[in-house]
């Protein structure tokens, strides 16, 4: 299996790991095999923070980990360098011929070849166009065959053909049920409104946070799994015989987190993410609040009919499924995509992209082009598509559309301002508080109803103890039947400047 590492300075992957003994020492050691000198800043981790680190003394498995999963770490970044391997087997980057002279092997990419010189000396010597390697390479980027295995049957070679073919099959359900994604409206409607503040034409995109909802039983109503995928490598073809699976009935989103961010229009995502003081913050919080992330949602500018999501949108889509599920396996996690349409209207669609999508992104099969319609395939990798060897996916093929349904949360109230926001007309203050929280009392609104908004609950983390205070606050919020300690009403009401008044 492949075990993707993403560190402070890029992703790596980690191939050809037993799925039933493999532990992080093994990931380790494949790391080390192409950057012996790194040293880890912070461990191998479940979490892009690095809090919950891997069980070195547990198999991989174990924990969660599969074909495709995700791990972190933090890295020096001055002890990465790659250690390529040339095609004498030597990893060092400067060599010596035979009259002891240096030579550059780094520069010459490994293009070299032996002459013998008129004192009959064998000399290694920098030579001319494409190098050996790149003539006997099995693919492009891939050691010649002889160089991996000196002898090699026809179902050996077929075997080993088949890890970089895929075969291109639409994906005709999504792995959430008929009750699709509920969106709070009043979340959805304040991220648009900072989206026509600049007419729609600046790309942003936030974290929805919020339950999967476990489907009921229905005697005689089963939802069939679309076409799977072969464990580990394969042909990547569906499966003859179908099968049956459960899914979420609904995806029920609670609220919207936007990270910190900019507008890029040169960027292939159109936005270029931040680091993230809050983050910690953000996902103690929702655990608190009883809440997962369940999707993400992007704005963008209109677009030309049937052009649903980009390339880079399609791949980052499917990076965070693939984080969301674990592995490559089914998940609910949803893609909303907001934009504005011709009569001035703004649309909102949910989308999920096919475990065949998910997969091809964890081998790294699919890159973004000059035409953000479609998915570029990876050289080393082919696609067949409708019989034929296509060098391009068109996006919508990795599509599956999830119905939308407006929500009013009975929970949640989304009215203090979004943090991260620039050129907004309102800021995450002590005012803001006060305006929000006075309202208590008033048109039937309780302090805890009011209290309840994910912004708020988020700004109130850089003031009381996230490990003491704000447990309890939760608690209440998640379960009126608890009731708000005074003494914490008495110091928000202060913090806010409300003299005490709740």
């Amino acid at each position: 299996m492949i075990i993707r590492v993403r560190t402070n300075i890029g992703v790596w992957r980690v191939e050809d790991l037993d799925a039933s003994t493999a532990t992080t020492a093994d990931v380790l050691a494949g790391i080390a095999r192409t950057r012996p000198g790194v040293v880890y800043e912070k461990p191998l981790s479940t979490d892009p923070r690095c809090d919950r680190p891997l069980d070195s003394a547990t198999t991989l498995t174990s924990q969660g980990l599969g074909h495709g999963s995700m791990v972190h770490c933090r890295v020096n970044t001055s002890t990465c360098a790659e250690n390529t391997v040339m095609d004498n087997g030597s990893s060092s980057a400067t060599k010596k011929n035979n009259d002891g002279a240096a030579m550059d092997t780094e520069n010459s990419s490994g293009n070299t070849r032996r002459i013998i010189d008129k004192d009959g000396s064998i000399k290694l010597v920098h030579a001319e166009g494409p190098s050996s390697s790149a003539e006997r390479g099995f693919r492009k980027g891939q050691l010649a065959l002889r160089d991996m295995k000196m002898a090699w049957t026809l179902e050996e070679f077929t075997a080993m053909d088949e890890k970089y073919n895929f075969k291109i099959k639409r994906q005709d359900v999504s792995f959430v049920g008929s009750g699709g994604v509920h969106l709070e409206s009043s979340a959805v409607n304040d991220f648009q409104s900072y989206l026509r503040r600049f007419q729609f034409q600046q790309q942003r995109f936030g974290y929805l946070y919020g339950r999967f909802v476990d489907e009921e039983e229905e005697p005689g109503e089963e939802e069939e799994k679309p076409a799977s995928i072969s464990s580990g490598w394969g042909a990547r073809l569906p499966e003859s015989e179908e099968k049956k699976t459960k899914k979420n009935a609904k995806v029920i989103v609670e609220a919207i987190y936007e990270p910190p961010q900019e507008a890029d229009p040169e960027a292939a995502e159109g936005f270029v993410i931040l680091d993230d003081p809050n983050e910690e913050n953000v996902g103690n919080l929702a655990k608190m609040l009883g809440l997962l992330r369940v999707g993400w949602i992007v704005g963008h500018p209109p677009r030309e009919e049937g052009f649903q999501l980009s390339a880079a949108e399609i791949i980052m889509a499917a990076e965070l499924q693939l984080e969301s599920a674990g592995g490559i396996e089914p998940t609910p996690f949803v893609t909303v995509r907001v934009t504005v349409g011709d009569d001035g209207n703004v649309v909102v669609e949910a989308f999920q992209v096919s475990l065949q999508c998910m997969e091809m992104v964890a081998e790294e099969a699919l890159d973004v082009g000059p035409n953000p319609g479609f998915c570029y395939v990876n050289e080393t990798f082919s696609a067949i598509q409708e019989g034929k060897p296509s060098s391009t996916v068109e996006n919508n093929f990795f599509l599956t559309l999830v119905p939308i349904n407006g929500y009013q949360s009975e929970t949640f109230v989304s009215k203090f301002p979004r943090a991260n926001r620039a050129y907004d007309d309102r800021a995450q203050t002590h005012d803001e508080m006060k305006r929000q929280l006075s309202k208590s009392g008033q048109s039937g609104w309780a302090f805890i109803d009011l209290l309840s908004d994910f912004s708020l609950l988020l700004y109130l983390c850089k003031f009381l103890d996230v490990n003491t205070d704000m447990p309890k606050i939760c608690r209440s919020v998640r379960d009126r039947e608890v009731s708000l300690d005074d003494g914490y009403k008495i110091i928000i009401s202060s913090m806010a400047g409300m003299d005490g008044s709740y």
